[in-house]
């Protein structure tokens, strides 16, 4: 099934502090899979917040972005999704599957499964107020004594959605334990609208395997893809073309971490991007030889020069220069 005018079924899920606008067009430059903003906060939005604002504009991306909003405050959210549409969203996704005390405690995110009330009015009010088209982001239940996903799924459709992602850990298991793909499989069959599973896919043959076991219409992959942006691309080729993934190299290591530590500069800064750089060298050298003492190094530099020497030295003493 065909999600929107896609042209993939293969999403970069929406991550805090990640998935800014360097993470998407390096993840993008690699082929096809469709990009989701980091989570958008309408009270911010809404009062054109100078931070929050830059983090939905992604009008300058060539692209299509799904922006991401997460709040508690339907009036807000009317706002908020005309303002993402000026922005350039190409569509836009309702946050009601966070786990953060924070975003709880605000009454938005996973929070919204325990008032459909007022979930099903904050869908219907963005549906109204925006052309684009809406999805919404949610999870198996609050906890494992209210696994309300079919009934919430279910009324995401009535209220207007024209997709749904589920996620199969509850708010409670945050992100540990195994993903439920049975619930993912039972929200499918509940609702016509597509529906997109998430939870554990971590290779091309997993994503093939969730495809098979839950009859979903695509894939959101989320930390997987950190520090190993190739992925989202290498899942779409597998799925669509069964083209199995070719071993990355240690040179697409290193000339993807430059890369991407370059673009944390151009939008951020050198500043700010050096303390960003280091959860990036963290995970695209997982598992590399004497990663270790390189991250220990790198944590302890505090300009950008030596940075870059340290990643060159330390690709240099693997045989890639």
């Amino acid at each position: 099934m065909q999600i929107l005018d896609f042209d993939s079924r293969i999403f970069l899920a929406p991550m805090a502090g990640i998935t800014d606008k360097p993470m998407r067009k390096i993840v993008s430059s690699f082929g096809k899979g469709i990009m989701v903003s980091e989570m958008v906060a309408i009270n911010a939005l809404s009062r054109k917040n100078e931070k929050t604002y830059r983090i939905a504009d992604v009008r300058d991306e060539n692209y299509p972005v799904v922006v991401q909003l997460v709040g508690g405050d339907d009036v807000l959210f009317e706002d908020s999704a005309k303002l993402a549409e000026e922005l350039g969203a190409h569509s836009i996704d309702i946050n009601m599957g966070c786990p953060v005390k924070k975003i709880v405690g605000n009454k938005s995110g996973s929070y919204l499964m325990k008032d459909t009330k007022q979930a099903s009015k904050i869908i219907e009010t963005v549906v109204k107020a925006t052309k684009l088209k809406v999805s919404v982001k949610f999870r198996k239940g609050w906890d494992n004594n209210s696994v309300n996903a079919v009934e919430f799924a279910k009324m995401c459709e009535e209220s207007g959605a024209s997709y749904i992602t589920i996620h199969g850990r509850t708010r409670s298991d945050f992100y540990s334990g195994k993903a439920d793909w049975d619930i993912i499989a039972r929200v499918k069959e509940s609702v016509k609208i597509p529906v997109i599973g998430n939870g554990d896919v971590i290779s091309p043959q997993k994503a093939k395997e969730m495809l098979d076991y839950t009859g979903v219409d695509g894939i959101m992959v989320a930390r997987a893809a950190l520090g190993n942006p190739w992925l989202i691309s290498q899942i779409h080729n597998y799925i669509e073309n069964g083209t199995e993934p070719e071993a990355i190299t240690l040179q697409t290591i290193y000339q993807t971490l430059k890369q991407h530590i370059m673009e944390l500069v151009n939008y951020y800064g050198e500043r700010t991007a050096l303390g960003l750089s280091r959860k990036y060298v963290c995970w695209y050298c997982k598992n590399l030889h004497d990663a270790r003492k390189f991250r220990e190094n790198y944590m302890k530099i505090n300009n950008w020069p030596e940075a870059l020497s340290e990643v060159e030295r330390y690709f240099k003493s693997l045989g890639e220069e």
